[in-house]
């Protein structure tokens, strides 16, 4: 059987705002296998974000466990947002190393680790760089370097290409595929994107919203993905994903092919 590095189960999160409760999302389950991408797709609003908070630590279920298999050094979880988030004042080798910095993280020191990572990552001759000298992709890349510098068991990923455009997002999807699959990753991410989920996933899992529940998984193999098969999944995916959220759904005519 697999290694589950990461295993929710029951969750559910509410809120209140103004006397009324919401609930984000309900009796949610799901398992994430070991080095496979994981992606939650959804509409605005159904929680993904959110849960992904809660896998990270920084956010807390109203009912339900997260459960998170401890790795060998590092920290359990690494997270990366949108944004960045890259100190202006410290060079690109400095950002990276950062984390490492942090007791909880000592574990993960590895003498040469940084500039190993800065390589694999195609930063190094970056490594003297500051922030606002950096592209928006290399930018992202500084900001991934840096989570995986940890040695997290799992690695988060909150839509972080989403605010590039379309020609570095996609780059940098088949570059995080190739790093994923050199370095053996496990990560879990969150987009509200499509094509990216079915390019990008071993496993697919749409949420809908009010409250958010997983409504279908997908299962893809890396030796399948063939362009004729993917347009066929994502022409499935997105019907699906009007049944969940009609208003919401992009129109399957007015997507490209992948």
């Amino acid at each position: 059987m697999a290694a589950l590095p990461l295993r929710v189960t029951g969750a559910t999160r509410r809120f209140r705002d103004r006397g009324h409760q919401l609930t984000v999302f309900e009796s949610l389950d799901l398992e994430v296998q070991d080095r496979e991408i994981f992606v939650l797709l959804g509409p605005s609003g159904c929680g993904k974000s959110t849960l992904l908070r809660v896998i990270a630590g920084l956010d807390v279920l109203d009912e339900g466990t997260v459960t998170l298999e401890a790795g060998d050094h590092g920290r359990d979880v690494g997270i990366v947002f949108q944004q960045p988030l890259l100190l202006p004042w410290l060079t690109v080798t400095e950002n990276v190393s950062l984390g490492l910095d942090y007791r909880a993280n000592q574990g993960a020191r590895q003498d040469g680790a940084v500039e190993a990572i800065l390589a694999e990552f195609g930063l190094s001759e970056l490594a003297h760089a500051y922030p606002d000298e950096l592209s928006g992709g290399q930018a992202q890349r500084v900001s991934l370097a840096r989570t995986v510098v940890t040695r997290p068991r799992v690695i988060l990923l909150d839509e972080p290409f989403g605010a590039l455009d379309p020609l570095t997002r996609r780059t940098l999807q088949q570059w995080l595929l190739g790093i994923q699959q050199s370095m053996g990753l496990t990560v879990v991410m969150v987009t509200h994107d499509v094509d990216e989920a079915v390019l990008l996933g071993d496993r697919v899992a749409l949420m809908s919203p009010s409250p958010g529940r997983i409504s279908r998984t997908w299962q893809f193999s890396r030796e399948a993905r063939d362009p004729a098969h993917l347009a066929a999944t994502r022409d499935e995916v997105l019907r699906a994903y009007g049944e969940v959220a009609p208003s919401l759904a992009p129109s399957t005519a007015a997507m490209p092919a992948i």
